[in-house]
């Protein structure tokens, strides 16, 4: 996939910006709060329905604007697209594929059929934050790998939430009485989209396992061997059975108590000679670093082997978090793969083994080729 263009309005801190980056490695540089997160933001946002920041449109939207456009050309697999996005304030976005209106976002990404992956610093911490960082990663990713999996986690957080409501009321009023059939009703659906959820979740994490032990014992010269493993609340067919067991809890507490959204990942680390350790707990921060980016570089290997493709790369100032045996290990795994790079200057590159085609400069919302 390579991004051709992108023209935003009213998006962030843009009033109006056209953009053509290079096929190759693209430097954006400029001191902070001067903008070149959004960009990265928009491409990502156009890409993928999602704010990589979990942002709501409104929030999107230029300070006094009530709405926001966002236009993208793209190659995908020999396919020119172009992505017409319209965040509107007071309701949903608009998304249209080549003039056509996506009714579902599902739909547009499996017509779209792209792989855009984006590494910031906060992306670093995923090891020794909390599950919640790790179960956004996990629906990130599969969002993008099958669109099946939107539909499910739609459904399934669609569910929750007016479960939790009918909790909420049963708590209330001290007496379940005639509000059990409807949980019954949203127990049923949990289980079948949570059941589609958890099986899918297992199967990523299968698939992504042998491919990050690779990688983690080339970034620590074999002296650690990585093992990352799912770790499911319940099982997949067992969900029905435990929402039935915790009604009572449930309504005391109002809120769902079992299911794929307490799920986590789990990532043990093995040095040699040494026990077997789980670094979300007990690792040091330089290992808690390194397994984060033995992740984000097991993604790019997966898209690339896996789904026979290369994707966008958006890289968020992240390489001045890194050392420089991370960062060499980093920008080898971009070669042939659409880089966008942000930084607030260029002196992050003097010496690196890196061949930048274009170089932007980013000033207060402006945006200007400098080669």
């Amino acid at each position: 996939m390579i991004i051709r263009s992108l023209e935003l309005s009213d998006f962030r801190n843009y009033e109006s910006l056209a953009l053509s980056p290079d096929p190759g490695v693209n430097i954006f540089y400029g001191d902070n709060a001067q903008g070149k997160t959004n960009l990265l933001e928009a491409i990502f946002l156009s890409c993928t329905t999602k704010s990589h920041k979990g942002a709501k449109d409104k929030d999107i939207i230029r300070f006094g604007k009530k709405e926001a456009h966002i236009r993208t050309s793209a190659d995908v697999n020999g396919r020119v697209m172009r992505v017409d996005m319209h965040l509107r304030a007071a309701k949903s976005k608009g998304v249209a594929l080549d003039g056509i209106k996506m009714r579902r976002a599902s739909d547009f990404l499996r017509k779209l059929d792209a792989r855009i992956i984006f590494f910031s610093p906060e992306d670093l911490a995923i090891i020794k934050g909390g599950p919640s960082g790790r179960r956004h990663f996990l629906d990130m990713e599969l969002c993008q790998f099958d669109p099946n999996y939107m539909d499910a986690l739609s459904i399934y957080q669609k569910a929750m939430t007016q479960r939790g409501n009918v909790l909420r009321d049963a708590r209330e009023k001290r007496d379940i009485g005639d509000l059990a059939p409807l949980l019954d009703v949203y127990d049923k659906t949990l289980a079948e989209s949570g059941k589609d959820i958890i099986r899918a979740r297992k199967r990523f994490i299968e698939e992504m396992a042998p491919v990050m032990q690779q990688t983690h014992g080339a970034l620590t010269a074999e002296k650690e061997q990585l093992t990352l493993a799912y770790e499911p609340d319940c099982e997949a067919n067992a969900l029905e059975e435990e929402l039935r067991r915790n009604r009572n809890k449930d309504i005391q507490t109002a809120q769902t108590n079992a299911g794929p959204h307490r799920d986590d990942m789990k990532f043990l680390i093995r040095g040699k000679g040494k026990e077997q350790i789980d670094i979300r707990h007990f690792g040091s921060q330089g290992q808690q670093r390194t397994a984060a980016l033995s992740l984000k570089l097991s993604e790019i290997e997966l898209v690339k082997t896996k789904q026979s493709m290369l994707p966008v790369m958006l890289l968020d100032d992240v390489l001045s978090e890194l050392d420089d045996h991370r960062q060499q290990q980093l920008l080898a795994s971009l070669g042939g793969i659409q880089t966008l790079v942000t930084c607030t200057g260029l002196d992050d590159f003097v010496g690196k083994r890196l061949s930048i085609d274009k170089i932007f400069h980013v000033t207060d919302g402006s945006v200007t080729a400098e080669n």
